[in-house]
């Protein structure tokens, strides 16, 4: 028995002395982790389907804690609810945005007026010219006969 055990610590030290481990400490992250809404959403059905060994096995895979989990849920849930909540078909328009609707048009029929009233200007003055040229170019009748 002892030339077993003499033989393991023999095979355990040569294999330390061929791997020299480093001793430098790799530096850790600076800020926490962020995951996407889509890999929470992943994890979370995983995790649901495993068994407690799988469970664990998925955590320490992907160096994740069962209180990420516990919150990953939470906001699962608060998102389903908040989704719920909200009525069904449009949003509702802002009446900011009727306003200003409503205001452009009635800008676009007021300049559409304006247009007209200044083309009825501009005929009537030509009209006052045509007629004023027509009143000096003919002389004052008498008696009502020409001359």
């Amino acid at each position: 028995m002892t030339t077993m055990r003499n033989r393991a610590v023999v095979s355990h030290a040569d294999a330390m002395s061929d791997e020299i481990p480093d001793p430098e400490v790799p530096e850790r992250a600076r800020r926490p982790r962020s995951y996407s809404a889509r890999y929470k959403a992943e994890i979370l059905a995983e995790y649901e389907t495993l068994d407690r060994q799988g469970k664990g096995a998925l955590l320490r895979r992907e160096g994740l804690y069962t209180s990420l989990i516990s919150e990953w849920r939470k906001q699962r849930d608060r998102g389903a609810l908040e989704a719920l909540a909200k009525p069904a078909g449009r949003q509702p328009a802002d009446p900011r945005d009727r306003e200003v609707a409503r205001l452009r048009r009635e800008n676009q029929r007021l300049a559409g007026e304006l247009d007209r009233a200044r083309r009825v200007i501009e005929v009537q003055g030509k009209l006052s010219a045509l007629l004023e040229e027509l009143a000096t170019d003919s002389g004052p009748t008498t008696g009502g006969e020409p001359r």
